[in-house]
């Protein structure tokens, strides 16, 4: 091994080359800063809107959520949102073009308007008539008399003395051995 000779200095930088290579690696560390917030915006934006539309694979999941491994239908599907963000599309555009490719179906929840607005309506609407109905009934059930009449009167009773002593001699005469 031979020994290593401290007297020589290392050779001089050029001093325009470092204040270069330093200007770059400053613009460099710069531009992403800016560019990240972009892209997550972008990105958060796209799984927004994604989570609006179904995965047309057959799964039954949120396009954002399609967990199949290697699914050709969602990564398409991402890639053309993506795009439609890129190109500055209107999140109505892009979901057009989704219905215009698939179908009404590709949202995961239908749209509120014409005969969907129904099916929005009709779960609070029942819950309300119900409510209604129940207290409605309760209430004509507290208005109704008691069918317990006073003890000792004859409308305790229900029959007439008569019918009662007719009753007794029929009990004892068929009860008889």
């Amino acid at each position: 091994m031979r020994p290593v000779d401290m007297t020589k200095t290392a050779p001089r930088e050029n001093p325009a080359r470092v204040f270069l290579l330093t200007a770059v690696l400053l613009a460099t560390a710069a531009a992403t800063l800016f560019i990240l917030p972009a892209r997550a915006q972008k990105t958060d934006h796209a799984k927004q809107l994604g989570g609006k539309f179904m995965c047309m694979c057959g799964c039954n999941q949120v396009l954002t959520q399609c967990n199949h491994v290697g699914c050709q239908v969602s990564a398409a599907m991402l890639k053309e949102l993506d795009q439609g963000i890129a190109r500055g599309d209107s999140d109505d555009l892009i979901s057009q073009n989704f219905v215009q490719e698939f179908g009404i179906k590709v949202f995961s929840e239908p749209p509120k308007s014409g005969f969907n607005r129904v099916a929005w309506l009709i779960p609070g609407v029942s819950l309300a008539i119900g409510a209604l109905l129940v207290v409605l009934v309760i209430r004509s059930w507290r208005r109704r008399p008691s069918f317990a009449p006073a003890a000792g009167s004859a409308a305790s009773r229900g029959i007439s003395p008569e019918q009662l002593d007719r009753a007794r001699k029929l009990a004892e005469r068929e009860t008889e051995d």
